[in-house]
């Protein structure tokens, strides 16, 4: 059987089982939530008369193997309440939600939406779970219905091993802590995000002309100039020591002999590394020796183009993360030591003493990095004449590494002229987002009080010690990302205007795009006869799918957009956008819509379909509804901004109780077009005016202007360009794009 055919197609199977009939990635709002979901058609058999109270041993199968669903409340609202629905009796459909779920949350992806619902059709159900990356969402629906038969059937299931494949799959598929915490505090400002790469940290902060992109710690407004600099330390030096930035004194070397001599030069110890090396690699700190020098000198020239010899500073390193021009957090650094009990060898004291420490390993998860015996542990070592199997006696300490993770957050204590030196380092360089290491003794006292300085200006500097530091605050550098990209009350967002409903959206989507135009803005419109940007028509074949509107939420030269969206991209797609300025409804007319393919069969469900294009208008936005469509009219309750009601019946009921409300609405009276608040009227022009009317006649074709005209009211356009585009817009003379005939126009039901 093939995914996703019609369920009228298939012969049902008499058997137990949970088989996926399809699975569709709904990437935008849908009729279940905002967020992005996966809609699992099941079909569970012969399941459908054995709910889990029935199955002997269910339930201790079950919550045995998933002890942490006792989180899950389900709709007692209470701890325990859906082993409580297990216990008393559930269908396999809810319990693979659950499952779902609650892998996802053992993986890393903690909490999300879901939800289980019967169909017309006997045994088959939709299952729906939040979808924080839809390969890993969809490898989690398989490994619960797995794990459900399994305790169905009595079978062994090994669940540590499913959960261990998952988290392989979020760690190289999901967004690293690093971008999300600047993607969460994007979120929090209500400004949109889309992610770029699948399996990358590309992302697109808002939409259009208002976007920003970010590259973890890397902005489009860090400059390329900037980060070449930053990886030549030479240069680096010189810029900053000439702003009166402190460095350690030091040059680069073409030779072990030449390394030696400027060691002598700077006087011992120093510090030895790659002139463009990073993440440590290739760093000796604290160089003492001719022989050590050599040493260091054959490990760093492999690291990078060259090497550097510096003074070595007394004190320790510390990192300090600057965005936009100030300091937003500080961590030191620290020896790594381990103490000898007599039994074990250095090797296998890291493991014990330092490695086993949970928050070490090789992911972005964790805040400290596993401690490796490299070449510099190994110097070390041998200044202390041990090597990794040596057994140290005990109670003797063993320095490993002398500046080892940044792991201790020291913001609060940061000196404020040593915050206006590492600004000053990365206004030099020209980063915007910059990790400015410096070495001192102490860092709340002066850098010239205690001969300290900054030794490197590094470009897309890691976030993660600063978020999850091993001792001390967190600090919300997300946040500090977000403010330096988007100014205080901006949310990344253009005019966006969604259109939705059973006949006239091409229609009011080619009128709205016009209103637009005159009001001087670049338009991109996405509709079923296709893609139009400003007067081009780009794409001609129906784009009212979600790859129609994303196309426009990536256009960075639009500036505002128009988007239709039939019941088919909202059942079976989602929205491109996640919420809108401006949402119309045109009408919903069950009569001429068939939505048995997503089995949406009652007047109720095609409302709950509709209502989708409402529950997304911005809190500051509009819905632009029919009054004269009752159900339609219905749906303004839903609305969380304004309410614009447009109706060719000026008696209509819902038009009259929002206008004595004070509310605006958008009628026709005598042939006129009027603007109401309220009491108050204003007429537009008569609707003959409108070449589109005049042609048809029809009164839908009067309820598209209306509509248009209600959305750019909503947009705050004044009155003579609302009579302007209604004047001009089918007459060939002033179209933003070229139009379809107004008979064409005035008949279209998308």
């Amino acid at each position: 059987m093939l995914a996703g055919a019609p369920l009228h197609h298939r012969h049902y199977m008499t058997k137990k089982h949970i088989e996926f009939l399809s699975i569709t990635a709904l990437r935008g709002p849908n009729i279940w939530t905002y967020r992005p979901v996966l809609e699992a058609r099941v079909d569970i058999g012969d399941l459908e008369d054995c709910p889990s109270n029935t199955i002997p041993g269910f339930y201790e199968r079950l919550s045995s193997w998933l002890p942490s669903l006792i989180e899950h409340r389900c709709s007692y609202e209470e701890r325990g309440g859906f082993l409580r629905r297990v216990q008393e009796g559930t269908w396999p459909a809810h319990i693979l939600e659950h499952v779902t779920l609650e892998l996802q949350n053992l993986a890393g992806l903690p909490g999300g939406f879901g939800k289980a619902r019967e169909t017309s059709r006997r045994g088959v159900y939709k299952v729906v779970v939040r979808a924080w990356h839809e390969e890993v969402t969809r490898a989690a629906l398989y490994a619960a219905r797995d794990l459900v038969m399994a305790a169905i059937e009595d079978r062994p299931f090994d669940v540590a091993d499913a959960v261990e494949t998952l988290k392989d799959m979020v760690d190289s598929k999901c967004l690293g802590p690093s971008t999300a915490s600047i993607v969460d505090a994007a979120d929090d400002r209500d400004i949109p995000a889309i992610r770029l790469l699948s399996d990358g940290n590309l992302v697109q902060l808002g939409y259009g002309g208002a976007l920003r992109r970010i590259w973890t710690a890397e902005t489009d407004r860090t400059s390329a100039i900037a980060e070449t600099i930053s990886r030549d330390k030479p240069m680096t030096k010189s810029l900053i020591a000439s702003c009166g930035v402190p460095i350690p004194e030091g040059r680069e070397v073409n030779s072990v002999e030449d390394a030696w001599e400027a060691a002598q030069d700077i006087g011992l110890p120093v510090c030895v590394k790659p002139v463009d090396g990073n993440h440590g690699r290739g760093v000796f700190i604290d160089v003492k020796t001719r022989e050590e020098v050599e040493k260091a000198y054959a490990i760093a020239v492999d690291e990078g183009s060259g090497v550097l010899v510096e003074r070595s500073l007394p004190g320790t390193e510390h990192r300090l993360l600057v965005v936009g021009g100030k300091l937003v957090a500080a961590n030191r650094g620290d020896m790594v030591t381990v103490t000898g009990e007599g039994r074990s060898t250095v090797r296998e004291l890291i493991a014990s003493q330092v490695n086993s420490d949970p928050r070490r390993g090789p992911t972005e998860l964790h805040p400290l990095s596993v401690i490796r015996i490299d070449s510099a542990a190994r110097m070390e070592l041998e200044r202390q004449g041990l090597d990794a199997d040596a057994v140290p006696a005990e109670g003797r300490e063993v320095l490993i590494q002398r500046n080892a993770n940044h792991a201790f957050d020291v913001t609060d204590e940061v000196h404020p002229e040593n915050a206006r030196l590492a600004a000053l380092a990365a206004r030099v360089v020209g980063l915007d987002i910059a990790g400015i290491d410096l070495v001192c003794t102490d860092i709340s006292k002066p850098l010239a009080d205690q001969g300290g300085a900054i030794v490197e200006v590094n470009a897309g500097p890691s976030l993660l010690m600063h978020l999850k530091p091993a001792v001390g605050k967190s600090r919300p550098v997300g946040q500090a990302i977000v403010a330096h990209l988007f100014a205080d009350g901006a949310d990344g967002r253009v005019p966006l205007v969604g259109i939705t409903g059973t006949r006239g959206k091409t229609a009011v989507a080619h009128l709205v795009a016009h209103l637009v135009h005159l009001s001087g803005k670049h338009v991109g419109m996405a509709c079923s006869d296709g893609l139009h940007l400003g007067r081009r028509h780009v794409q001609k074949s129906n784009a009212t799918n979600w790859t129609g509107g994303h196309r426009l939420l990536l256009n960075s030269a639009v500036e505002a957009m128009v988007i239709e969206n039939g019941a088919a991209a909202i059942l079976g797609e989602g929205l491109a956008y996640d919420r809108c300025q401006v949402g119309i409804v045109t009408n919903i007319l069950p009569e001429l819509e068939n939505l048995t393919e997503w089995d949406m069969l009652t007047p109720e469900k095609y409302y709950a379909t509709y209502r989708t294009q409402v529950d997304v208008v911005l809190r500051g936005g509009c819905a632009v509804l029919n009054a004269a469509d009752a159900a339609v009219a219905e749906m303004a309750e839903l609305s969380d901004g304004e309410v614009i009601f447009f109706s060719t019946d000026a008696q209509a009921a819902p038009l009259q109780a929002h206008l004595a409300g004070d509310g605006r609405a958008v009628l026709l009276r005598d042939g006129q077009i009027l603007l109401a608040r309220g009491a108050r009227e204003t007429v537009l022009c008569r609707s003959e005016e409108s070449p589109v009317v005049a042609q048809s006649g029809e009164p839908f074709t009067v309820a598209n202007v209306l509509a248009a005209t209600a959305a750019g009211w909503a947009l705050g356009l004044a009155e003579d360009q609302l009579g302007t585009a209604v004047r001009t817009f089918g007459s060939g003379l002033l179209d933003p794009v070229p139009t379809p005939s107004a008979a064409r126009l005035a008949s279209a039901r998308n």
